[in-house]
């Protein structure tokens, strides 16, 4: 048995903000440090969707390369002040975000879609029907 006590998670949290090299905004949400998906697989096609909260649609690009599937995304924040008042201070947060995946069969570029809304970026993967590229070579 230890005599010093076991850390937790919260404590481990708070001293990443304190002395750690991941600093909150002082105002707004944190920059998300992943992006969050639900992956399903039916026969045909794999649906996708990825919580991406408060990026423009223009800010998010999807790469299909294969069954590898990758989505980035550009976060900007700033502080917003009104047209009456004489700003003193002003404050921009940018930051990027990526999430990189495989998927168990490739899929078919033609057919896929990707549609956003309300920060939910759905995408539906159709897969590439299975061509028969081997065949048994004689040796001479």
């Amino acid at each position: 048995m230890s005599m010093f006590p076991a850390r937790n998670r919260l404590f481990d949290e708070l001293i990443g903000d304190l002395g750690g090299f991941y600093v909150k905004p002082l105002h707004g949400d944190p920059l998300p440090q992943s992006i969050r998906v639900d992956i399903q697989e039916d026969e045909k096609t794999f649906k996708v969707q990825a919580e991406l909260p408060g990026v423009k649609k223009e800010d998010i690009h999807v790469d299909i390369d294969g069954a590898v599937v990758t989505i980035k995304a550009e976060i900007r924040q700033q502080d917003r002040t009104s047209e009456d008042a004489r700003t003193l201070r002003t404050e921009r947060y940018y930051g990027s975000v990526a999430r990189r995946f495989e998927l168990p069969a490739e899929i078919d570029l033609e057919l896929a879609e990707a549609r956003y809304e309300e920060g939910l970026l759905c995408l539906q993967l159709p897969k590439r029907k299975a061509m028969e590229n081997s065949r048994k070579l004689n040796i001479k």
